[in-house]
C-alpha cells in the first residue's frame, strides 16, 4: 500500500510540474507627457535568453505578429502608427521565410494627442507570439493600463 501511495504522489508531481506555463516574456509600461498636448506611451517586452517574439511586419504564412489594439476613448487619439526598433531579420526554417522579431528586449511607442487635461490612462491589449529553436508558445493576449498622470 505505502509503494502504490508513493507512486501516486510522484506521477501527481510529476504531471504538476509538467503542466506549469512557460512565460517567456514579461511586459512593462510607461508614459512621457511631451507638453499638454501630446504623451508617448511605451510598451516594453523583456524575453529570456533563448526565446523571440516577432516583429510589428511579419509577412503572410508567417508567425503571428505583435499587433496593439488602443481602446478608443475621449481623453485621447492615436497619432501615426505604433513604433518599434529594427528588428532582427532571418530566415526560420519552421515558415519557411524570412521573418523579423526581437530577442532580449524590445521598446514599441505609440504617440497619443490629449484631448482634455484630466487624469487619463491609455488602454487596450496586444497580441504576441513567443518561439525558440525549439517550438513556438501560442499566441498570447495581454490587457494593458498605461496611467499618464498630470
Amino acid at each position: 500500500m505505502k509503494k502504490v501511495l508513493l507512486l501516486i504522489t510522484v506521477l501527481l508531481i510529476s504531471a504538476a510540474s509538467y503542466a506549469q506555463i512557460e512565460t517567456p516574456v514579461k511586459w512593462s509600461y510607461a508614459a512621457k507627457k511631451l507638453n499638454n498636448n501630446e504623451a508617448v506611451v511605451f510598451l516594453r517586452a523583456t524575453i529570456q535568453d533563448g526565446w523571440h517574439i516577432y516583429s510589428l511586419n511579419v509577412g503572410d504564412g508567417g508567425p503571428i505578429k505583435t499587433s496593439f489594439k488602443f481602446t478608443p476613448s475621449k481623453e485621447y487619439t492615436l497619432v501615426g502608427t505604433v513604433a518599434e526598433p529594427a528588428p532582427i531579420k532571418k530566415y526560420e526554417e519552421a515558415f519557411k521565410m524570412n521573418v523579423t522579431y526581437f530577442e532580449k528586449t524590445v521598446t514599441f511607442q505609440q504617440k497619443v494627442k490629449l484631448k482634455s487635461g484630466k487624469l487619463a490612462a491609455i488602454k487596450g491589449q496586444l497580441e504576441y507570439m513567443t518561439c525558440n529553436d525549439k517550438k513556438c508558445l501560442p499566441p498570447e493576449d495581454v490587457d494593458f493600463s498605461i496611467p499618464l498622470g498630470k
